[in-house]
């Protein structure tokens, strides 16, 4: 099924898999390379998301690692305006994404920058921010913390009903790695991850250098550029609509040699 989200009257067409290329604004994002935080840093990372082939900016800032103990919402807010100044100056037709697990931070970035997308990392349905984002009227993405696909296509269907109810249109979902997950569970659920296409809803695929890549191999996130396209590759073979990077070169390429396979593998079949 090819799908497309509505974003703010523009039609993202996601037939070809979309790359979303990450912009975090924060001080302690596991990455140290993804940290900007500078006027220039932020403008010269906005210039490579979209010169190298990226879709989407996702925009952070408020960290999510593990252990991590995250800003107050002013805080969070302030970080995300400046950043968001800078984005709509230099690229005002970037399609935007903003992680945050915040209501009142989504409705700010949406109301007052018309960003595009939420991007939600909370641990659990959260009935606030699924109305908020029903009323602001822009594709949400939603995440899952369960350990297992079948658990999470329970808990998929249950909060996609929700959303539904409120009048959600655009529902991308994230199966989570890194999440509620052990490293095995992480595997398992890539293993598996194509299950969640019965849903008939777009996936969203982050796995860019987490902690399943580097502790299996036991190297750092500085070295997991491999690993990551390694998954990547898998991750668009089985089914992902947008991978979500810090590489977005690497991964556009996986985008482009995926669909020069399965178009050959259409041929054959015909």
């Amino acid at each position: 099924m090819e799908y497309t989200l509505n974003c703010n009257g523009r039609l993202l067409h996601l037939g070809t898999p979309q790359v979303m290329g990450i912009l975090n604004v924060t001080p302690d994002s596991f990455y140290a390379d993804s940290r900007k935080q500078t006027e220039e840093d932020i403008a010269l990372r906005v210039q490579q998301i979209l010169q190298e082939g990226g879709s989407i900016i996702d925009v952070g800032g408020c960290s999510t690692r593990p252990d991590s103990e995250p800003v107050d919402e002013q805080e969070e807010a302030e970080r995300l305006r400046f950043a968001l100044n800078i984005i709509r100056k230099e690229a005002p037709d970037a399609i935007v994404s903003v992680d945050t697990f915040r209501p009142d931070v989504a409705r700010m970035v949406v109301e007052e920058y018309g960003v595009d997308i939420i991007n939600d990392v909370s641990e659990g349905a959260d009935t606030k921010m699924f109305r908020m984002v029903a009323r602001l009227g822009v594709p949400y993405i939603l995440m899952s913390v369960q350990p297992t696909i079948q658990e999470m296509l329970l808990h998929f269907a249950r909060e996609v009903d929700e959303l539904r109810s409120y009048g959600q249109k655009d529902i991308i979902l994230d199966p989570g790695f890194g999440f509620g997950k052990t490293l095995q569970q992480n595997y398992e659920v890539m293993n598996e991850v194509e299950q969640l296409r019965m849903m008939e809803l777009p996936i969203l695929i982050g796995i860019s250098r987490k902690s399943m890549i580097h502790r299996l191999l036991g190297i750092t996130p500085s070295e997991a550029l491999n690993g990551t396209t390694v998954l990547n590759t898998l991750s668009l073979m089985k089914g992902a609509d947008i991978l979500r990077v810090h590489d977005v070169k690497e991964a556009v390429e996986c985008v482009k040699i995926v669909a020069a396979t399965k178009a050959q593998q259409t041929i054959n079949r015909k």
